[in-house]
């Protein structure tokens, strides 16, 4: 199994408390930590503006910028985002985006990719919240914009969503073929079509019983598309709470939500509280091995991880590296 770490960047509320100042500090300190640990193959932010589970005045780092900064500040992790929108910029220009950041990086972006969710940062941004199929037949358009201009170095496209002619993107990426699409996102009519398409790989629930219909039916579109299933890495994201005994994993918690408390409606506190504590992903590292080691058996080679606490304390991300990674690598 291959292992992604989520930096905090403010989006989940994860940057609360540290200075606006300290914050590249501590965002860069994480990416450091996980490029020189092999553990980790890669570093990931969200494509995000406003904050989670309510919009609040915290700071959201933008994803893109972040992308630039750690391809210039490491050296071997890989960079992705989960995922970022494409409606939120002009596909030829994020491919010229992207396609720059794999040049500064020295060919390490990963471009994942999806259809956007989040209505209220859209309507505040300007970008209006066209229907779900609107936004999916877009990412399929965006999607072609960018495989085009990465294997071709130009894009010409007239579709009803995107028009661009003859944009040319140089210089091209550094990774053969272009930057790896990862198409995140469950949607079994449009987005696992689109993954199996043009994805290297997909992104979708990490719990057993959603992640193996959601393969069953990518492997479907696979058949009637005429692409190969197994060449598509299957990867989900998995919040992770973990500690030596119990008694750890609690205490945890407890200072996740008392850090969220002045931040968030009661309501929605004991909502992200409880999602946390709920999740495939907590528990002792013997209980996180047994999970992560069942949801391979499914076809999960790719878990991404998110660590809470990890702008306050890098404990939790230590003992996952030490004792569970070690026994699912």
């Amino acid at each position: 199994m291959r292992f992604g770490l989520f930096v905090p960047q403010g989006w989940r509320h994860d940057l609360v408390g540290i200075a606006p100042q300290r914050q590249w500090e501590v965002m860069s300190s994480l990416a450091r930590l996980a490029d020189e640990d092999p553990v980790w193959e890669s570093i990931w932010v969200y494509d995000h503006f406003h904050t989670v589970p309510v919009p609040t005045d915290q700071a959201t780092h933008e994803a893109w910028t972040l992308m630039a900064a750690f391809a210039a500040s490491t050296s071997r992790v890989r960079l992705g985002q989960m995922c970022t929108c494409m409606a939120y910029r002009n596909p030829a220009y994020l491919a010229k985006v992207a396609a720059t950041v794999d040049v500064v990086s020295g060919g390490r972006t990963e471009m994942g990719i999806g259809a956007g969710w989040y209505e209220h940062e859209w309507r505040a941004y300007g970008y209006g919240f066209p229907s779900a199929g609107e936004r999916l037949r877009a990412l399929e358009e965006g999607v072609e914009v960018m495989r085009q201009a990465w294997t071709t170095g130009t894009a010409t496209v007239h579709g009803k969503h995107y028009t661009v002619d003859g944009a040319i993107v140089q210089p091209l990426p550094l990774q053969p073929g272009g930057i790896p699409l990862w198409i995140a996102g469950g949607g079994e009519r449009k987005t696992l079509r689109t993954a199996a398409k043009y994805a290297s790989y997909t992104n979708f629930d990490g719990t057993p019983e959603v992640f193996a219909h959601k393969s069953e039916v990518l492997a479907g579109h696979c058949r009637d598309l005429g692409t190969d299933y197994d060449s598509i890495v299957r990867s989900a994201n998995y919040n992770v709470v973990i500690g030596r005994d119990a008694a750890e994993v609690e205490e945890r918690l407890r200072g996740i939500e008392e850090r969220l408390r002045p931040h968030l409606p009661a309501d929605k506190l004991a909502e992200t509280v409880e999602s946390l504590r709920s999740g495939p992903a907590v528990g002792t590292p013997e209980q996180v091995v047994e999970v992560l080691r069942h949801m391979a058996g499914l076809g999960m080679t790719y878990a991404i991880t998110y660590f809470a606490e990890a702008a306050y304390d890098t404990s939790g991300i230590e003992l996952f590296a030490r004792e569970v990674a070690p026994a699912l690598r």
